[in-house]
């Protein structure tokens, strides 16, 4: 009989994820567990959301979910294709339009305690240790769209200061955006990692533990990050529905390309 209560960290992560959608938004998404979250939350949390990807395919629909944003399952269950330039007016128009409908999802190596991200380098930009693909979409989602930061919650991701900001998040605290002449109604709004979920307070800007999965304690989190964390308005979260765990295996990822199935000890 197989068994769906064996759930793993990245498919609470992904559960997670699909929870940060509320019905009706729009919601821009990539590749990978926020697909799979995204995915989830059109069939379960938030049928009423529209997927976009940077690609300029809208209102998708995968019935499984795609390898990259040109992936034809994406395209065959989409409302329009678009090209890229239309993907990119369509972001900024919500933002000069004052829509607040708009939820992204970005990712990064590094990230700080104000959701500033990094994706470019680790090191020196111009000798750097490690040399990653860099921004993409991800600064121009984060300039005119509140984002979800999905990040591995290590201590090596999570520091004081990143050694490159991809995408700005808060800037340095309340008005850190403004400062940089960004938009200052926009921004991150949860980081999801496969320890927990992050937010940040509204007067400072600066990240908290709001929640922790079962498999982990704000204990585990704190030994985790690279800066001081306030844990204290911390609860635990629910073990997902056995319901879930099938649909994302069964339906969402069967194939496995983003979340391996654990395998059954005999």
């Amino acid at each position: 009989m197989t068994n769906y209560k064996n759930y793993t960290n990245k498919e609470m992560q992904a559960i997670t994820i699909a929870k940060t959608i509320q019905d009706g938004q729009i919601v821009i998404v990539g590749t990978g567990l926020p697909l799979i979250g995204a995915s989830l939350a059109k069939r379960i949390f938030a049928p009423n959301c529209k997927l976009i990807v940077e690609s300029g395919l809208m209102d998708c629909n995968p019935i499984e979910v795609p390898r990259s944003v040109g992936d034809t399952r994406f395209m065959a269950h989409c409302g329009v294709q678009w090209p890229n330039v239309r993907f990119i007016g369509f972001e900024t128009n919500e933002w000069l339009n004052d829509k607040d409908r708009m939820i992204a999802f970005i990712g990064g190596a590094q990230i700080d305690p104000y959701g500033n991200v990094n994706s470019t380098c680790i090191g020196d930009y111009h000798n750097p240790i490690t040399r990653f693909t860099g921004s993409g979409g991800a600064n121009g989602i984060a300039t005119y769209s509140n984002t979800v930061i999905m990040m591995q919650h290590e201590k090596r991701r999570f520091i004081d200061k990143i050694d490159y900001v991809t995408s700005v998040g808060w800037g340095d605290g309340v008005g850190g955006r403004e400062k940089l002449g960004l938009p200052g109604n926009r921004g991150p709004i949860a980081v999801v990692t496969d320890r927990g979920i992050l937010k940040f307070d509204d007067k400072t800007k600066r990240m908290y533990l709001a929640g922790y999965y079962p498999t982990s304690s704000p204990e585990d989190v704190l030994e985790n990050t690279g800066f001081e964390l306030d844990v204290s308005k911390a609860v635990r979260l629910d073990a997902p529905d056995e319901a879930v765990i099938k649909m994302i295996r069964e339906e969402i990822d069967p194939g496995q390309a983003f979340i391996k199935v654990p395998v059954e000890e005999k």
